[in-house]
């Protein structure tokens, strides 16, 4: 058997997290998602060109697929700085003064999760993105005053996986809405290779592919799956990657040719063995495996539904027959239809 071609690698750069060496700087270098960066390469040359703030950003989408990316490579595009914080961090308006007021201009603010923030801090920030002010209450009751503060004009980039659960007056606010889709297997093993490169870590074409195949088309998850054949193969071989290494790897990590990790294959033995299949509630299901309800419609479904191995009926989930095959079991028979059948009622 002819041995398989090894891809070269370059040396990865010293950074103080991988994470970030792994990480993309400018558009050009983000692979997948290309009508998103296409659009937002039009946008940034637009804003320069106008001399005026990139328009504001929301993107959605499951996680995993590149929100936080985009928006820390579109400061690097313009040429600006960005602040960072997240929607649960903000609880009050007071916890987002330092962010606004510490702005540079043209500068980006980005908040992650952004549906979690309180109502409270959504009305206040309204003003912010429209009009680049804020609105600050002195005192209390009759003595009470408002101080009316100007910021520097700046760009708000929002990211959620729950765009449904953003009022229709924040979303609104935002001048492109972006969603973020699975990415394919050919896209996932660029990135792949091209993240393998920076680790300085030797893969063959067909372990990126394999990879690949079992990340759920997912980059975070595809890195995290890197990381760990990484760690394998420098511990119990040459340090190399090969698709029978990888394969290995894969298997001891309990990830399936399907990209099904242990969760995932818990979640469907629970809907089917314990709930003979469904229809079921996320709550049932999440008590039942001592998740939250927001682990299993976040990290877990998305995968799940968009493979039809479940489907969400009114009910609750429902297992697909795909869901039995690949656990082994037989798939139920339909069920026949409950109370007379035509004939029957014709015939009485």
């Amino acid at each position: 058997m002819a041995r398989e071609k090894v891809l070269t690698t370059a040396p990865a750069d010293e950074v103080s997290k991988v994470d970030a060496a792994l990480r993309p700087k400018l558009l050009r270098e983000v692979v997948g998602q290309r009508k998103v960066a296409e659009r937002l390469e039009i946008a940034v040359k637009a804003s320069k060109k106008l001399g005026e703030p990139l328009g504001h950003i929301i993107f959605d989408g499951p996680p995993g697929l590149g929100k936080t990316t985009f928006a820390t490579v579109l400061p690097n595009e313009l040429g600006t700085s960005i602040q960072m914080t997240s929607g649960p961090a903000l609880s009050k308006p007071a916890d987002l003064l330092p962010f606004l007021t510490n702005l540079d201009e043209g500068s980006v603010l980005f908040i992650d999760e952004i549906h979690r923030m309180p109502r409270v801090v959504e009305e206040f920030i309204y003003p912010a993105m429209e009009d680049f002010r804020i609105d600050i209450v002195l005192g209390e009751g009759m003595s009470a005053r408002t101080i009316s503060m100007a910021l520097k004009r700046f760009t708000l980039i929002g990211a959620t996986t729950r765009s449904g659960m953003l009022s229709g007056p924040m979303r609104d606010r935002f001048k492109m809405h972006e969603h973020l889709e699975f990415y394919s297997v050919e896209d996932l093993a660029t990135i792949v290779r091209v993240n393998a490169a920076k680790l300085n870590t030797p893969i063959t074409e067909t372990a990126a592919v394999e990879l690949a195949q079992r990340s759920r088309g997912t980059p975070r998850v595809a890195n995290a799956r890197l990381y760990w054949a990484r760690q394998y193969t420098n511990a119990l071989h040459d340090g190399s990657l090969t698709e029978e290494i990888t394969r290995a790897a894969l298997d001891k990590a309990e990830v399936d040719r399907d990209g099904l990790d242990k969760n995932d294959r818990k979640y469907l033995e629970t809907l089917i063995d314990l709930f003979a299949g469904g229809p079921t509630g996320i709550e049932a299901l999440a008590a039942t495996m001592n998740l939250s309800s927001d682990t299993l419609s976040d990290e877990i479904e998305p995968y799940l539904l968009r493979e039809q191995y479940i489907i969400r009926s009114p009910r609750g989930r429902v297992a697909m027959p795909r869901a039995y095959t690949v656990l082994g079991k037989p798939a139920p028979r339909p069920k026949a239809p409950e109370g007379p059948g035509l004939f029957d009622a014709a015939a009485g």
